[in-house]
C-alpha cells in the first residue's frame, strides 16, 4: 500500500508545484514611469489604473507606478518606453512637438480653451496620434487634459510688454515659442525642478496650470495667477508595442478596459479639481487675477501666430485635424425670433 500511496502523493505534489510555477511564470510585472508627485491628480489616476489592471487581469498583470520622475526624468520617459527600458510611461505630449508637430496641437494658445473643446480636439487628433506612436513602436492607452493654463508672475500684467526680458519657465516647445514671441527669456525647467528654480530666482514667471502651481508650491515665490485659460495640454499614457503584444489576450483586454476607464475618470477629475486648485492657491496667499483685456488680446495674437506656424509644419494631416476639430464644434444657438 505504501508503495502505491507514495507515487500518487508525489504525483499530486508535482502537479500542485507545476501549477504554482506556471501561475508565477504567467504573472507579468511592469514599471510605469511618471513625472509628477504622488499627490497630483494624474498620478492618483495612474494608481487607480494600476489597481484596476490588477483586478481585471486577475493578478496576471501588475503595474508599479514610479511617480515624481523617480524612474526617468520627464523628458526621458518617452524614449525609455520607445526603447523598451520601461514598458509603460506617462508623458506630456507637447514636450515632443520638435520631434513631430502632431504631438503639439494641444499646446497652441486659445485654440481649445475649455474641457469640451479640448476633448473635441483630442478626438480629432487621436487617430493620428496613435498612428504616429505606432510608427515609433508604441501604443496610446489613454490621455487626460490638465486644467487650463494661466500666467504666474510677481507683478500684475497689463500687457505682454510687462513680460519682456523676464526669466520665463519653458516646459515645452510651445511655451518656449511663447517666450520668444513676447520677448521673455525662456528657461527649460521640468515640474519636479520648478519649486527650487523659483526659490533661487532661476525663473521669475511661468505659464502653467493651477495644478502645477499648487503641487510645485509656486505660491511660496509668486503671488499672482492671471487666469488666462489659454489651453489645456494633455498627458498620455503609452505602452511599448512589443511589451503589449507579448501579453495574452485576456491581459490585453484588461489593460484596454482599465485604460478606457482611466481616461473617462481622469477628464472628470481634472475638471472637478480645477476650481479646487484655485481655492487652494488663494488659501496659500495667492491672488487670482482676471487678465487685463490688452493682455488677453496680446496673448490671442500670439496664439494666432502659433496656429499658423503649426499648420505649416504639420502639413495636410495637421490641416485635417484642425478642420475636423472645427467641424465638430456645436452649432451656434439659434437667434431669437423677431417679435
Amino acid at each position: 500500500m505504501k508503495r502505491r500511496i507514495f507515487p500518487a502523493t508525489a504525483l499530486c505534489l508535482a502537479m500542485a508545484f507545476g501549477f504554482t510555477a506556471t501561475s508565477v511564470m504567467a504573472q507579468t510585472k511592469w514599471d510605469l514611469a511618471a513625472a509628477y508627485p504622488v499627490s497630483n491628480f494624474h498620478t492618483e489616476n495612474l494608481m487607480q489604473f494600476a489597481k484596476d489592471v490588477d483586478a481585471a487581469s486577475a493578478g496576471k498583470l501588475k503595474i508599479t507606478v514610479h511617480a515624481n520622475a523617480s524612474l526617468f526624468k520627464a523628458n526621458e520617459i518617452k524614449r525609455a518606453v520607445q526603447g523598451g527600458q520601461a514598458p509603460m510611461g506617462e508623458v506630456l505630449l507637447g514636450n515632443f512637438e520638435n520631434e513631430n508637430p502632431l504631438y503639439g496641437v494641444d499646446g497652441i494658445p486659445f485654440l481649445a480653451t475649455s474641457y469640451a473643446d479640448s476633448k473635441r480636439l483630442y478626438d480629432a487628433q487621436k487617430a493620428s496620434l496613435d498612428r504616429l506612436l505606432g510608427t515609433q513602436g508604441m501604443k496610446l492607452l489613454y490621455a487626460v487634459a490638465w486644467p487650463p493654463q494661466g500666467i504666474y508672475s510677481k507683478k500684475e500684467l497689463a500687457s505682454v510688454a510687462d513680460l519682456r526680458g523676464i526669466k520665463w519657465r519653458a516646459y515645452s516647445p510651445a511655451t518656449a515659442k511663447i517666450a520668444e514671441l513676447i520677448g521673455a527669456q525662456p528657461v527649460t525647467i521640468q515640474a519636479a525642478e520648478l519649486s527650487q528654480a523659483l526659490a533661487t530666482g532661476v525663473v521669475e514667471a511661468t505659464m502653467t496650470s493651477g495644478s502645477t502651481g499648487y503641487d510645485s508650491k509656486i505660491y511660496e515665490s509668486i503671488k499672482l495667477f492671471h487666469d488666462t485659460q489659454a489651453w489645456l495640454p494633455k498627458n498620455a499614457v503609452i505602452v511599448n508595442k512589443k511589451a503589449f503584444d507579448a501579453l495574452d489576450k485576456p491581459s490585453q483586454d484588461a489593460l484596454l478596459k482599465a485604460s478606457a476607464e482611466a481616461e473617462s475618470r481622469g477628464w472628470k477629475l481634472s475638471e472637478e479639481k480645477t476650481e479646487w486648485y484655485k481655492k487652494a492657491l488663494v488659501e496659500k496667499g495667492m491672488k487670482i487675477v482676471t487678465p487685463a483685456p490688452k493682455l488677453m488680446a496680446d496673448m490671442r495674437q500670439v496664439g494666432e501666430i502659433m496656429l499658423g506656424d503649426w499648420v505649416k509644419k504639420a502639413g495636410p494631416e495637421g490641416e485635417a485635424i484642425i478642420a475636423a476639430y472645427r467641424k465638430s464644434a456645436p452649432a451656434a444657438a439659434a437667434a431669437p425670433a423677431k417679435k
